[in-house]
């Protein structure tokens, strides 16, 4: 059997995706999702609805707007730093190294506003930033066997992050078709807790421009093993549309 190439997994799936030309082009992308599921019940936190938001593609920065109130903008700011911005760009509100925050006590039953940003900004950074981001530098990648999907055979790769991606865990695993599209991830949720164990499940490719974009996204418990629990869903995400902006002429 011929040895599989991690990297040229990753170059197909980056093509099958759009292409690296393209997302090179890119700024930024501008989402409008909405996102409900466990997590928000068990953390105290409202539902989003039809929030916008927007993705650097060239480093880990992600700002949600109109949030958490009408006329304020919240940012992450990679690994250092979330805060919250008025409507004249003055900050009301800010953390620093807020990864360490959730060791505290309160965390494992609210999260405030700073806490959701930081964990709804980075993950929703990752989600949208992917296969892409695994072209970045410091990223290792390593083939791993096959695994039987209900349809088909999906190609996995052991992802590991490097330090300054904030991302849910170092190691995840990220799962292709034969088509290279993007179908799941494993990691586990270390904010959440050391056994937030999870599959993140990617369905109803649309194409924005030029990019092919899973609308649907989903995670699910997996306590063990491949095979995760049919519920609850612990987050559950909806892309309502995506506007890719170009790096010197506004909208793709």
């Amino acid at each position: 059997m011929v040895p599989v190439n991690a990297m040229q997994i990753v170059n197909e799936a980056i093509e099958a995706h759009g292409g690296t030309a393209y997302w090179n082009s890119l700024e930024a992308l501008d989402v409008e999702m909405s996102a409900k599921g466990f997590l928000f019940t068990a953390k105290q936190r409202p539902v989003l609805k039809r929030v916008r938001m927007r993705a650097s593609t060239r480093e880990p920065r992600f700002s949600f707007f109109d949030f958490p109130n009408p006329g304020q903008t919240s940012e992450l700011i990679g690994t250092n730093e979330v805060r919250i911005l008025d409507r004249e760009g003055n900050v009301i509100s800010r953390r620093v190294d807020p990864r360490a925050a959730f060791h505290g006590i309160r965390r494992l039953f609210k999260w405030d506003d700073l806490d959701f940003i930081y964990f709804g900004g980075y993950a929703n950074w990752n989600y949208l930033t992917a296969p892409f981001l695994l072209s970045r530098k410091g990223f290792v990648v390593e083939a791993l066997k096959p695994l039987q999907g209900n349809m088909a055979k999906l190609t996995r790769l052991q992802v590991t992050f490097p330090a300054d991606v904030p991302t849910h865990s170092r190691q995840q695993i990220f799962y292709f078709d034969d088509q290279r599209m993007l179908r799941r991830l494993d990691y586990t949720a270390e904010p959440v807790g050391g056994w937030a164990h999870a599959a993140h499940l990617c369905g109803e490719y649309r194409t924005f421009c030029r990019l092919k974009v899973p609308t649907r996204r989903w995670a699910l418990p997996l306590p063990f093993g491949h095979r995760p629990l049919p519920g609850p869903r612990l987050v559950d995400l909806e892309i309502h549309d995506i506007r890719p902006i170009q790096a010197s002429s506004g909208a793709a």
